[in-house]
């Protein structure tokens, strides 16, 4: 079967297509924005990018159109796909009929971590042994794919609550029907199909009402918002997870540059393990992590030990180059939570060190102001701050940055931006990219200026 999918390239339509490739079909597929690392590992995969959504791509009789969520109508590509009567279905859909049928899947849900939670989860279980498939939001180091099938009948997916389809305006996750549940956390974000928190709320009671009641939900007790989503109704065991008081499965840092943590289990069991991970934010991910695992059999010691050869998630606080003593990271942080955490994360890690950031504000909800108050706020304890301003932001969104001071510059260029961050930059700093797209490549740019001026 010939399998075209639109918008490939976004992280979880370029997992459906690399399980679909490694299923035997054929898959091709669009996107308006091809790069790094999804176009890569799609192309090593040998999958066509067509790059555009022009109707002259469906001349290739596909049997079947995937849909991503970007896609809507007015799109040339989806008005042909309708004219011509081509097949069609949405990612989350395929995802559930042709991998999902029969296994046992473990999803991770809720607004930070899903990310570094499921690949970890996917992680613990194949150093246990266990083989399982995965489909994640990125592209985990330890395997270098964003989605396998997996030799097993477990399988970790990252269970998104944005919409499906432009045919389908329900969340992702309530297509994967999980047994096992970690809530990571609930916040508003998605501004552009959510009107407020109770709406996401409702969207994930909806995923609630699918767990069976043998199943398990892992649920972080440090969280505001998860109390009042389980008293809308829950049919399943509930296990809290927490770095901080109460009851269940809890964890600390073993020393204060957090490379050492201490895992104790509901039963009062302790272990430790080294790590490379830093962060708050990052334990949590992994106790959920640990405590899912534990749940279909990984014995609690090898479980927390796995988080020793845990290599992190490509784009999430990801080190990509240094060049005279200064370090570059990657990160996706786009939420004010997210960015707040990944520079309090990285001051601890790195004391006396100067924390730069280069932020692109990108997403819908960024972009529509939702979180314009709290922007500020969540970049404060960065040194220096070099953000791009996007075209479509209205000037009340420069006058809420203004507590940033001098350590705030604001470019509405790629390339003028990083000029001036490589001139200003210092050795020892730790430069983070912050950014859900690909920030015009200022990040390869800068490393590439930097090698060129100051040497390797």
């Amino acid at each position: 079967m010939h399998i075209h999918i639109l918008g490939i390239c976004g992280t979880f339509m370029g997992g459906v297509a690399a399980l679909a490739r490694a299923a035997g079909h054929k898959v091709s597929g669009c996107d308006g924005n091809v790069y790094p690392p999804m176009s890569t590992q799609l192309r090593e995969l040998g999958i066509e990018i067509h790059e555009g959504f022009d109707a002259a791509q469906l001349d290739i009789k596909p049997d079947c159109v995937v849909v991503g969520n970007i896609m809507s109508r007015g799109f040339e590509v989806v008005e042909a796909m309708l004219d011509r009567g081509i097949p069609y279905t949405s990612g989350p859909q395929w995802l559930a009929e042709h991998v999902l049928q029969k296994q046992h899947v473990l999803a991770v849900a809720g607004t930070h971590g899903k990310t570094t939670s499921a690949s970890m989860l996917a992680w613990i279980l194949h150093d246990a042994g266990l083989e399982p498939g995965f489909l994640i939001g990125g592209i985990p180091a330890n395997f270098g794919v964003s989605a396998r099938f997996g030799g097993s009948r477990y399988f970790v997916v990252e269970a998104d609550e944005y919409d499906t389809a432009f045919f389908d305006k329900r969340a992702k996750f309530v297509h994967y029907r999980p047994r096992t549940v970690i809530l990571n956390n609930l916040e508003f974000d998605h501004a552009d199909i959510y009107k407020d928190l109770d709406a996401i709320k409702w969207q994930f009671h909806q995923l609630l009402r699918m767990v069976p009641s043998s199943g398990k939900i892992i649920c972080n007790g440090s969280d505001s918002n998860l109390p009042s989503l389980l008293q809308q109704g829950c049919w399943t065991p509930v296990e809290n997870f927490s770095c901080g008081d109460g009851d269940g499965w809890q964890a600390r840092f073993v020393k204060s540059n957090q490379r050492r943590i201490s895992v104790t289990s509901p039963s009062g069991k302790t272990a430790e393990s080294s790590w490379q991970m830093g962060g708050h934010h990052n334990l949590e991910n992994a106790l959920g992590a640990i405590a899912a695992a534990c749940d279909v059999g990984v014995p609690f010691e090898a479980a927390v030990d796995s988080m020793a050869r845990f290599d992190g998630v490509k784009r999430r606080m990801e080190r990509t180059a240094t060049v005279a003593n200064i370090a570059i990271y990657d990160d996706f942080a786009h939420h004010p939570t997210a960015i707040r955490r990944s520079i309090d994360a990285m001051k601890k890690r790195y004391p006396g060190h100067r924390v730069v950031i280069a932020i692109e504000p990108r997403s819908n909800t960024m972009k529509m102001g939702v979180h314009k108050d709290a922007l500020a706020d969540s970049l404060a304890a960065a040194d220096v701050i070099w953000m791009y301003r996007p075209d479509d932001v209205g000037p009340e969104f420069e006058a809420s940055l203004s507590i940033l001071g001098d350590k705030l510059r604001l470019h509405s260029d790629y390339d003028k931006l990083v000029n001036d961050m490589s001139v200003k930059v210092l050795s020892g700093d730790q430069v983070i990219f912050m950014s859900n797209g690909g920030f015009g490549g200022a990040r390869q740019t800068l490393t590439a200026v930097l090698q060129r001026t100051r040497g390797a």
